[in-house]
């Protein structure tokens, strides 16, 4: 109520209630007052009363929710199940307009509001986390692959000559089929190996250039986070590559927001070389549901560029999930969920190491690798489809997240045949189990999880009659 309703209820409840309710609703304002005025995400998390005060007063500013509103037009914001609105708060509109997704609209104010506040709240997460110099950022209602896609049509107009992409190799399909989706020819570059790991092998990005001339290539795409035993690419080393050859660079950061090594890397190679966009899924790093990514980058134009190459209005969702769980968490509650993440990381680490040496296998040494670690199964190669089988007991057991990888797997994507698929390299010496440690993963997960693959991993040893590997009987069994 505003100031005036406030005076009337004193006719008819005491004015001492009045000015304490009154008083109380202050508190709300001041603090949706301190979010306007500096857009960034508050230090505190706030109450579901807030949160839901301040999404009320949005969705009233939209045509939809007018009470003398009269729609005639093919698109007013009609909703037929109640269900539905009360889901989406009534802000039914979307944002933007049919020609640019970020632009205001005359009938949604209020969804407007939300859009723009929520692009400045997650800019300012980004610079919490590490990329202190990123210039702009849009949250878009597409995953990470589809949002790639964006990113490399809109180069295609800055470089209408150009046909390929220069791509580190990692062995996720979506990654890949986001450069032939966008008309793209993507020039594999496989990993080197040094020791357990798979790093970027720099010499053959080169060489690449050299072969098909800079100004025929439309950008590198390089990625930060990746299931073990492959590594973060080299990204300053690549960042100076692109701005010696002037080729635009996009980097894959899909949950790459909860490690600060990862978004120290975008960091340092925005710093001494060339990054023109990076981009993150929502739900890997602010677990919201699937659906939405935040395109980001160094040069304010470029962004804004391409958020209008995508065409049409766009769903509200992610946006609004995204800016609910921000506002909810606060600045500090992210930083500490990233903690607990890192501190948990090292946890996991000691347990599947210790795991591992029960059985005569070990914990791959890919200390590059912030998120995700990878066991060895070498053990279980020489035994038929003992290795499937495990990640098949994994899976029914409710074991999710985990994947076992085995050699020599080939998988063609698009017309390009990838051999020792899943592995990131034709030919890596070891099958193993990948297991990571990602933002809002408890000790419980891990323990759990640890029971359970140490149950599976001792069923398959009386299957295949191994028994010169056998678990410690004092090791903790799942109940």
């Amino acid at each position: 109520m505003n100031g005036e309703n406030f005076c009337l209820s004193e006719k008819i409840v005491s004015s001492s209630y009045v000015r304490q309710g009154s008083q109380a609703r202050r508190g709300h304002e001041q603090l949706i007052r301190v979010l306007l005025e500096q857009g960034k995400c508050p230090e505190e998390g706030w109450s579901e009363a807030t949160i839901e005060l301040f999404l009320n007063e949005l969705a009233v500013m939209d045509s939809n929710n007018f009470l003398g509103n009269c729609g005639v037009g093919e698109r007013e914001g009609r909703v037929a199940s109640s269900l539905v609105a009360k889901r989406h708060y009534r802000l039914i509109h979307g944002i933007g307009r049919s020609g640019d997704i970020a632009a205001i609209q005359p009938k949604a104010a209020g969804s407007s509001l939300l859009n723009k506040l929520t692009n400045s709240v997650v800019l300012d997460i980004l610079k919490l986390a590490g990329v202190r110099s990123a210039a702009s950022c849009f949250v878009v209602p597409m995953a990470t692959g589809m949002s790639l896609t964006l990113c490399f049509l809109t180069l295609r107009h800055r470089r209408p000559g150009a046909r390929y992409i220069i791509w580190p190799r990692i062995d996720q399909k979506s990654c890949f089929k986001s450069m032939v989706t966008a008309g793209f020819e993507p020039v594999v570059i496989e990993n080197v190996l040094e020791g357990d790991e798979l790093r970027t092998n720099l010499e053959a990005v080169q060489r690449k250039i050299d072969e098909l001339g800079a100004e025929n290539i439309l950008c590198l795409h390089s990625t930060t986070s990746c299931f073990a035993p492959r590594i973060p690419d080299r990204l300053e080393e690549l960042a100076v590559i692109c701005a010696k050859h002037n080729i635009p660079h996009v980097v894959n950061n899909a949950y790459g927001i909860q490690s600060s090594k990862c978004m120290h890397l975008i960091q340092q190679g925005a710093r001494v070389g060339r990054i023109d966009a990076f981009v993150q899924s929502l739900d890997k790093n602010f677990m919201v549901p699937v659906g939405g990514a935040i395109i980001a980058g160094f040069d304010e134009d470029f962004v804004e560029e391409i958020s209008k190459m995508y065409p049409g209005r766009a769903s509200a969702s992610p946006s609004l999930d995204v800016l609910i769980t921000l506002l909810t968490l606060g600045a500090s509650g992210y930083r500490k969920l990233l903690s607990e993440r890192k501190e948990l990381f090292c946890h996991l680490s000691q347990e599947l190491s210790a795991l591992a040496q029960q059985y005569g296998e070990r914990l791959l040494h890919t200390p590059h690798n912030p998120i995700s670690l990878a066991m060895s199964l070498s053990s279980l190669q020489t035994h038929g489809g003992a290795i499937t089988q495990l990640g098949s007991m994994l899976f029914t057991r409710q074991v999710s997240g985990a994947r076992v990888v085995q050699m020599g797997v080939e998988q063609t994507i698009s017309g390009h045949t990838f051999r020792g698929f899943m592995s990131h390299s034709e030919s890596y010496p070891y099958p193993y189990l990948n297991a990571a440690s990602a933002i809002g993963i408890t000790c419980d997960d891990v323990a759990l999880c640890i029971k359970r693959l140490d149950k599976c991993l001792k069923s398959l040893r009386r299957e295949t009659g191994d028994s010169e590997h056998v678990t410690d009987p004092n090791f903790p069994q799942d109940k």
